[in-house]
């Protein structure tokens, strides 16, 4: 299976996971457990989204706020929840997996809108982190994870 698909499964399965957190109060254990068990995922699918379910739920607060900030006639409370995942999963991505191109992460966000979304969902998606990262010096400055990321191209590791 190619690098690409792989990573793009993972964070397919990452948003799923994610939504289902945010829509119900199960228990993050079983939720994952239950994913990954019915997908039979692979083990390098299995860590990808580990790593990205954990990394948004440790962070959720610095994320929503973000969001907030560069979609402000949006309330959070009030986007569609998948709307609200694609989004917490991307800006995770930027802020804290430096190793994955800027462009890869905004183009997955937008598949996974198409896949997963409203009609609408692709362009609002692309509309916030495209605001997001025309400030990305300023988030860079805020977030030592991200320093010293200069790599806006390139393929995806």
């Amino acid at each position: 299976m190619p690098t690409t698909d792989y990573r793009h499964r993972a964070r397919s399965l990452a948003l799923q996971i994610l939504y289902e957190l945010d829509s119900t109060s199960h228990d993050r254990t079983e939720v994952l457990s239950t994913h990954l068990e019915n997908e039979d995922a692979r083990p390098e699918v299995r860590r990808l989204v580990v790593r990205l379910v954990d990394g948004v739920l440790a962070h959720r607060l610095p994320l929503d706020d973000l969001i907030r900030r560069y979609a402000p006639e949006w309330p959070l409370e009030q986007l569609a929840v998948v709307d609200r995942n694609i989004l917490r999963l991307a800006v995770y991505e930027l802020l804290y997996e430096p190793e994955t191109p800027v462009k890869v992460v905004i183009n997955e966000a937008i598949e996974l809108a198409k896949l997963f979304g409203a009609e609408s969902t692709p362009r609002f998606v692309n509309g916030v982190l495209g605001s997001l990262v025309l400030h990305e010096t300023e988030l860079r400055s805020s977030q030592p994870q991200r320093a010293g990321r200069d790599d806006h191209q390139g393929s995806q590791p």
